[in-house]
């Protein structure tokens, strides 16, 4: 797909650098979000149109980007009245970049199929930073031929490209992927603070963490940057990180596989996000749990 005519849906945090990496690689892009003011700085690349609609964006569009929160919100966008998926060209290609739920989008990739028009889920995982800088890490679930039409596309977006499986496996592999890294956070939160309450310095244990079998995403890259450091601001929604253990624990349930760790992460989001109140970001967990443990 060289010379791809790509529609994106969704210019908010994730959405925005991602059409700023495509236009760069020389794609011409025809975005829409339903905030008028999301992504205006793309307004003065080449090759930027902004669209008045979804279906705006798609037209014309040999393949359509949905960077979405949730699969409610592609449903309604693809199948709602009008729906995007009407406006759709036989031919074209619809990939679910944001972070639906596995069997939507498997449902999703059939009744677009019927319609002749293909569709591939590729979640992303990296956060804000690396959507930026175009390193991404994407998971891709969908027919081989699709994939392979995606994957000129994908290649300006990410350094790590995985195909793991049929349509929908993307959104389940980044389901699994978000419920260990959130599992990872929580645990590191309930160990920092039950070493400070001991008197070790927090910093000194996350340096011992990150030279032992306890490194993961948390400490080497959230703890000394927004959780000890007190800002709390790293980009990522503690609601997002909720609603992804929470797609995480119906997979897994639906798997007929055991699940208590993952219902006992999901409860301990859930309670965090209802203490912390909307727009807290994620690793405030660690603020949460700190002020869950009386000095």
């Amino acid at each position: 797909m060289g010379d791809a005519r790509i529609g994106l849906v969704g210019l908010g945090k994730m959405g925005a650098p991602m059409a700023r990496n495509l236009l760069r690689a020389g794609f011409r892009v025809a975005g829409f979000d339903l905030g008028p003011g999301a992504g205006r700085d793309l307004d003065a690349f080449d090759g930027f149109t902004r669209a008045g609609s979804a279906a705006g964006a798609a037209r014309d569009a040999n393949l359509v980007i949905l960077m979405l929160p949730d699969s409610p919100a592609v449903d309604a966008l693809l199948w709602g009245s009008p729906g995007l998926a009407a406006a759709l060209a036989a031919g074209s290609l619809v990939v679910d970049m944001g972070s639906s739920d596995p069997s939507c989008s498997r449902v999703n990739a059939q009744r677009l199929g019927a319609a002749g028009v293909g569709f591939v889920d590729a979640p992303v995982s990296g956060g804000v930073r690396r959507a930026i800088d175009g390193s991404l890490s994407i998971m891709i679930g969908g027919r081989e031929a699709d994939v392979a039409r995606a994957r000129p596309v994908l290649e300006a977006l990410g350094r790590t490209l995985i195909h793991v499986g049929d349509a929908g496996a993307g959104h389940a592999v980044k389901a699994l992927n978000n419920y260990v890294s959130a599992a990872g956070l929580i645990a590191v939160s309930e160990a920092l603070v039950a070493a400070r309450r001991f008197g070790i310095d927090p910093h000194v244990v996350n340096s011992v963490f990150n030279a032992s079998t306890g490194k993961n995403n948390t400490t080497e890259h959230k703890v000394e940057n927004f959780m000890l450091s007190g800002r709390y601001d790293s980009g990522f929604a503690l609601a997002l990180m909720r609603k992804d253990i929470q797609t995480a624990v119906g997979f897994i349930d639906r798997m007929g596989s055991p699940g208590e760790f993952a219902r006992k992460t999901l409860d301990v989001a859930r309670n965090a996000e209802q203490a912390l109140g909307d727009g807290a970001d994620h690793t405030a967990v660690h603020a949460w749990v700190s002020g869950r443990a009386p000095d």
